[in-house]
């Protein structure tokens, strides 16, 4: 079962974010050969960090709310909120499998909260050498459409944002986001 879990950080935490590096890296370690994709999202300004998003393939949702609930920062209260959700992987790669890499280009987190119908359920055509995670957003028992959520690389916020259907989401959150996890 893949899962999409985006820990968004409180306005005030970043020190307690930047203390805590180290036990949040040590925690995602165990979970090395599960990750699909995972970095921080970042402030405009490219380089504060905002929050953290992982997405992972786990046997259950009872060690994907272990896995978002028990990570370090948020026992510390480093989050405001977490968002975790079911999720299903339509590219079948992980972002180290991106022909893009690591470092070529701006890169963003796009979260497209659905409303209503269904949308955005196949990898958008001519888009798949931008993408690095793609997939819908599901419910817990993964029967209903729930949004879609994607990481990709972009010239900008607005063409990040164009990836989805406007007018088939609740609302659209756009965040720069970039490859985590440790200095290799």
């Amino acid at each position: 079962m893949e899962f999409l879990c985006h820990h968004r950080d409180r306005s005030d935490s970043l020190a307690l974010r930047m203390e805590l590096l180290e036990e949040h890296w040590s925690s995602m370690d165990r979970f090395a050969q599960e990750m699909i994709a995972r970095g921080p999202t970042l402030a405009e300004d490219g380089e504060t960090p905002t929050g953290s998003v992982h997405i992972l393939d786990l046997p259950d949702a009872a060690t994907a709310r272990a896995f978002a609930f028990d990570e370090p920062g948020y026992q510390a209260g480093v989050y405001r909120d977490v968002l975790l959700r079911r999720w299903r992987d339509l590219l079948g790669r992980t972002m180290w499998d991106f022909p893009g890499g690591p470092t070529e280009g701006d890169r963003f987190l796009v979260l497209g909260l659905g409303a209503g119908e269904a949308a955005d359920l196949t990898v958008p055509a001519g888009r798949g050498d931008d993408l690095i995670a793609y997939g819908p957003l599901l419910s817990d028992d993964a029967t209903a459409w729930l949004g879609t959520a994607a990481l990709l690389r972009a010239p900008g916020p607005a063409a990040a944002r164009a990836l989805l259907t406007e007018d088939r989401y609740a609302d659209i959150e756009v965040h720069p986001w970039q490859f985590g996890g440790r200095s290799q």
